[in-house]
């Protein structure tokens, strides 16, 4: 079928949007982190800056991840193997994610209104121009 080889492509470009966006993402806070400290003189603002941010930046990475693993296993013949390793991965990444989101918010997700990858990241960026 001629659809498969576009199906990989796809699966690779998420991927590797993914790991950039980590790579990227790694980066900006460290450099968002550096700004809060100069302006503050703060190392535990700057911790704080550094975790909320990259945390957020993790969060976003293991949703585009997880969309490449899903274009992955639909995009060939998927065998029952396949949908069990896709379900685990997801299930190991859901958790990740929920861990991260408590650990950068401070409270269970249900305590509080659900705020995503990206918001996290802007939230931050803001928190650093001020």
């Amino acid at each position: 079928m001629y659809v498969e080889p576009l199906f990989h492509i796809v699966y690779s470009a998420f991927e590797v949007v993914g790991v950039l966006a980590i790579a990227a993402g790694f980066i900006v806070a460290s450099v968002l982190s550096l700004t809060t400290w100069i302006r503050t003189r703060s190392f535990s603002e700057a911790f704080r800056m550094i975790r909320e941010s990259f945390g957020g930046v993790i969060l976003l990475g293991l949703e585009i991840l997880v969309a490449a693993d899903l274009v992955k296993t639909v995009a060939g013949n998927p065998t029952l193997n396949d949908v069990l390793v896709l379900s685990i991965i997801v299930l190991i990444r859901t958790i990740l994610s929920f861990s991260l989101q408590m650990e950068i918010d401070g409270v269970a997700p249900w305590r509080r209104a659900m705020v995503t990858g990206p918001h996290i990241i802007a939230q931050s960026i803001n928190r650093a121009s001020s």
